[in-house]
């Protein structure tokens, strides 16, 4: 960007954009813009990595840089080949790509360890062989000065030679670790000579076993940023205490000649009746409360997708969001809001009925079966038309009648009082038959054969108040619906100390219903995205076969929630 257009770009901007214009007026890292989104392989991207996937890559484009994929592997007994991939997926379905080929931390073993012995030899770091509680106490808190560790002054050839013996195996875990020397009476306790290696012996999913020590992810988080040459390490609040110490890192190895970095830090995304902790939806997986990362009540990218949310919808409620320094928590109304406000766009209309009961037209024509021609989608108006057959019989919500009217602002369908099939004709009901219990099991109509939708006479202009979706019974197709709910009852159901979060689990958060669904759905492909009239959006699910069709409900058309009081 010229400098006459960031002047023109001044308006909107947030204070991430506002640090890198000025960066670049300045001539800053000579111009270049180049960001990174980190994630560590230990679990499926959630909602909240959301924000810095799109605050990252939004960042780069805005201003012609780049953003590199680092996966942080520093912990190899979380770690997975399949988290990897699953991560990619996410990021390019969200409709981003990073530059070149995916990084990983692990790729700077070797640097991170080569730096490592500078440190001990500049007299910065040295072995430690207390244990991980005697380090916990001599550290104490904010207020109360640290105590050195009696190993703090060792000889520089000793901890070389220790350190050496570490990552040749010849320590079991939780013997020694190698801590760099900073300040032990430091308000900042991440100051108060934080460990950077400890022995770990497990086989790393990328590096096999070569390491028996690995690096802790403060030393190698910084230092990966700063081998990439990454020129705006955005990352979430929390990360803000930890600035010093990666500034201190860096100290020690910075070359004036290359880029340093400058971290920059965001209000992370929380959201309201959800977990954003991957350590609490792993245990919703393992535990089978959930079939998987991508069960669609899970706030996962994967999850969301099955689900039948859109790129375009995230990205939109991630800008609504915004980019600031201030915690919040977001209501999830709002992310509901988004899927609705693309879908109502983007979706083509369809009949499907989801609590079907019979209905049968006594003065239709027997046999006899029409075509109607129904719109697609009023928002589009290049959607086109689609077929829809009507005939004697026909399938209505069973919540959709009654036998009598309760008021006279019910406007549904009952004995006696006439509603309109929606782009069809005005029926009345006229009986019902029942079982030996008493339940019904069919609605006798009769159908004012003028009142066609669209024919132009003067019964099909006449106005009834009730409008019902309906679906034909000769040619229905039957298809499971899985109706989704939040997963928790809570709208913080990880901020009670005295219960476990599973404690607010929903238990009404997924129920199943056979429906039945208009013909045209037949050539519908998995992930294929429809509002069912008067229902809500629906997408086909992966689980979906030509042998039984398998519909996930996105989201209801109104925030259902808000009118319970929830």
């Amino acid at each position: 960007m010229t400098k006459e257009e960031l002047n023109e770009n001044k308006e909107s901007l947030n204070f991430l954009e506002e640090i890198i214009e000025e960066d670049l007026k300045t001539g800053v890292n000579k111009g270049q813009v180049v960001t990174r989104f980190p994630p560590e392989p230990n679990g499926f991207l959630h909602i909240g990595h959301l924000k810095a996937i799109f605050i990252n890559f939004s960042v780069a484009q805005k201003y012609g840089g780049k953003t590199f994929l680092r996966f942080d592997d520093t912990n190899p007994t979380k770690e997975e080949t399949a988290y990897v991939e699953a991560i990619k997926k996410d990021i390019q379905w969200l409709g981003y790509q990073w530059e070149g080929e995916a990084k990983f931390t692990s790729d700077y073993f070797d640097q991170l360890y080569e730096w490592a012995i500078l440190l001990i030899k500049n007299g910065k770091a040295y072995v430690d062989e207390q244990t991980a509680e005697e380090i916990a106490i001599q550290k104490a808190n904010p207020t109360v000065p640290g105590i050195e560790s009696p190993y703090r002054n060792r000889p520089v050839e000793e901890s070389l030679t220790e350190f050496e013996k570490m990552k040749n195996g010849e320590y079991d875990e939780g013997s020694k670790v190698l801590r760099a020397k900073i300040d032990m009476t430091s308000s900042n306790m991440h100051m108060r000579d934080p460990i950077m290696y400890r022995v770990m012996k497990a086989s790393h999913h990328r590096t096999g076993d070569k390491w028996n020590i690995y690096p802790m992810y403060d030393w190698a988080h910084g230092q990966s940023d700063y081998l990439e040459g990454i020129t705006n390490s955005m990352c979430s609040l929390e990360f803000e205490v930890h600035r010093p110490l990666y500034d201190w890192f860096l100290d020690q190895v910075y070359d004036e000649n290359k880029i340093r970095t400058k971290q920059r830090e965001f209000s992370r995304l929380n959201l309201n009746y959800t977990v954003m902790s991957k350590r609490k939806l792993l245990k919703l997986v393992e535990q089978g409360v959930v079939s998987g990362w991508d069960d669609p009540r899970m706030p996962t990218i994967s999850a969301l997708r099955r689900r039948g949310y859109t790129p375009e919808a995230l990205k939109a409620f991630a800008e609504k969001v915004g980019v600031t320094k201030r915690e919040n928590i977001i209501d999830l109304s709002l992310l509901e809001f988004c899927i609705r406000e693309d879908l109502n766009k983007n979706a083509n209309r369809v009949f499907g009925v989801l609590d079907p009961v019979k209905v049968i037209i006594d003065n239709y024509p027997e046999g006899e079966t029409e075509v109607l021609k129904l719109e697609n989608n009023p928002e589009d108006e290049n959607a086109g038309e689609r077929a829809v057959p009507f005939g004697k019989e026909i399938y209505i919500e069973r919540e959709d009648f009654m036998e009598q009217a309760p008021n006279r602002k019910y406007f549904r369908l009952a004995l006696d009082k006439e509603v309109r099939l929606k782009g069809a004709y005005i029926i009345k009901a006229v009986s019902v038959d029942k079982d030996e219990e008493g339940n019904i099991t069919a609605i006798h109509c009769e159908y004012d054969a003028d009142s066609k939708s669209g024919s132009g006479t003067e019964a099909s202009k006449r106005k009834v108040k009730g409008t019902l979706h309906w679906v034909d019974a000769k040619h229905a197709v039957d298809a499971e619906v899985r109706i989704y709910d939040r997963l928790f009852n809570s709208e913080a159901p990880d901020s009670d100390k005295e219960l476990d979060f599973t404690a607010f689990l929903n238990p009404d958060s997924l129920q199943t219903v056979d429906a039945k669904v208009e013909p045209s759905l037949k050539e519908a492909k998995v992930g294929d995205r429809f509002q069912f009239q008067r229902l809500g959006y629906f997408n086909v699910d992966i689980d979906s076969s030509p042998e039984k069709m398998v519909f996930n409900r996105t989201v209801t058309l109104k925030d259902s929630w808000a009118k319970k009081g929830k």
